[in-house]
C-alpha cells in the first residue's frame, strides 16, 4: 500500500443562506460529483448541528493539492472551512488502555 493520509475537513455552513440557497450554489457548482476528487476517499461524512459538516478523507500526499482546488472551486460561497491532519487513535489507545490494565492488574 502506498503512503496515505488523513486530512478531515470542517465544513462551516454561511449562515446567511437558508438550505435552499446553499443547495442551489452547490448543485450550481456540481459539488456532489466533484468533490472530492478522484484518488480521495471519503472515511466519513458527518453533520454536526451549529457547526456544519465534517469530512475525513484518506488520500495519497500528491492528492491534496487537488482536494484544495476542488474545495475553493465548489464549496465556497456556502462554506467556510478549516483543515485537520488526521489519524487513527483507536490503534494507540487500545494499546495504551492494554498496557494499562497488564501494569495496574485492572481488568
Amino acid at each position: 500500500m502506498s503512503e496515505q493520509i488523513m486530512l478531515t475537513v470542517f465544513l462551516k455552513h454561511d449562515q446567511s443562506q437558508n438550505l435552499e440557497e446553499i443547495q442551489g450554489h452547490l448543485a450550481e457548482q456540481e459539488w456532489w460529483t466533484g468533490f472530492p476528487p478522484e484518488g480521495a476517499e471519503i472515511l466519513s461524512w458527518n453533520v454536526v448541528m451549529g457547526i456544519g459538516q465534517i469530512v475525513t478523507l484518506r488520500m495519497p500526499p500528491e492528492v491534496l493539492p487537488k482536494v484544495n482546488v476542488e474545495l475553493e472551486r465548489r464549496a465556497w460561497g456556502v462554506f467556510s472551512t478549516e483543515f485537520f491532519p488526521t489519524y487513527d487513535f483507536l490503534p494507540v489507545r487500545e494499546r495504551l488502555t492494554r498496557e494499562w490494565k497488564d501494569k495496574t492488574g485492572k481488568a
